[in-house]
């Protein structure tokens, strides 16, 4: 059986895998704080017919070996953490990260989740929580008779908000960020949700603009950083790709058809 046929269908099967990842990017085109993701590949191993180095004479060697690869396979997938345009809401719970970090909230199984994704709300109990019901960590807790309209968040993330019959302002809490040494190890699980790993490291926290971390805008919201244009581009060049190996299998099988067809 040809070698060729089983290396063209790993490239099939590379491209087809590219496409999935390329479709997910655009899928999330409008997903608040989602992370353009890239596929990466290496070369499978090499089957070796001679070395390079192998003695030709008693005073010379071989230059150059003799290898023929198998195809390709998907390494990895490299999530791109890349700064999205940050977009002015008006609305009093919105936040967006100028910078490193994320926010953290809290799972249904006491878990710790890590977000770049500030459209929060304010439930019935005056919690910041997500559109899902996770809670920010810190929790921050509205005071009763609070104005909503009066929400303010500064950009070290200090939250005041002014209390019906009151005319100074009550500073109610401060929201932290957390960042890692590797995020791109962090694993998405959704909801626009990532967990640590021991790719990612421990979570290390602080105040927004200290530190290294990222700055708070009040009332904005990050977008996407998934680039349309780049996007079909790499879909087209994928898909070439894909055509091109499938012509391969056709060669080969041609090739096949023809050494089937000989006669003594």
């Amino acid at each position: 059986m040809m070698r060729s046929l089983w290396t063209a269908a790993s490239g099939m099967n590379g491209q087809q895998y590219n496409i999935d990842t390329i479709s997910n990017n655009l899928a999330n085109v409008n997903t608040n704080g989602y992370k353009q993701v890239r596929a990466e590949f290496e070369d499978l191993i090499y089957m070796t017919s001679r070395l390079a180095g192998t003695p030709a004479t008693e005073q010379t060697v071989v230059p150059e070996g003799i290898q023929v690869g198998h195809g390709t396979r998907v390494a990895a997938t490299q999530r791109i953490f890349e700064q999205g345009s940050l977009q002015a809401t008006a609305v009093p719970s919105d936040m967006a990260i100028a910078g490193e970090g994320f926010f953290r909230v809290k799972l249904l199984d006491g878990s710790w989740g890590y977000t770049r994704d500030g459209s929060f709300q304010i439930d019935s109990n005056g919690q910041f929580v997500t559109s899902n019901g996770y809670m920010l960590q810190p929790n921050l807790i509205m005071p009763e008779g609070f104005q909503q309209e009066s929400i303010a968040i500064s950009q070290d993330g200090r939250v005041t908000v002014r209390v019906n019959g009151q005319q100074d302002p009550l500073e109610v809490g401060q929201v932290n960020l957390y960042r890692f040494v590797n995020p791109a190890g962090l694993q998405a699980v959704g909801e626009n949700l990532f967990k640590m790993t021991n790719a990612s490291g421990d979570p290390i926290g602080g105040r927004p603009g200290f530190e290294g971390m990222g700055r708070i805008q009040h009332k904005f919201l990050e977008n996407s950083n998934v680039s349309m244009v780049k996007e079909m581009v790499n879909m087209i060049v994928a898909q070439r790709a894909y055509e091109l190996n499938s012509k391969a299998i056709q060669t080969s099988d041609s090739m096949l058809q023809t050494a089937n067809s000989l006669k003594r």
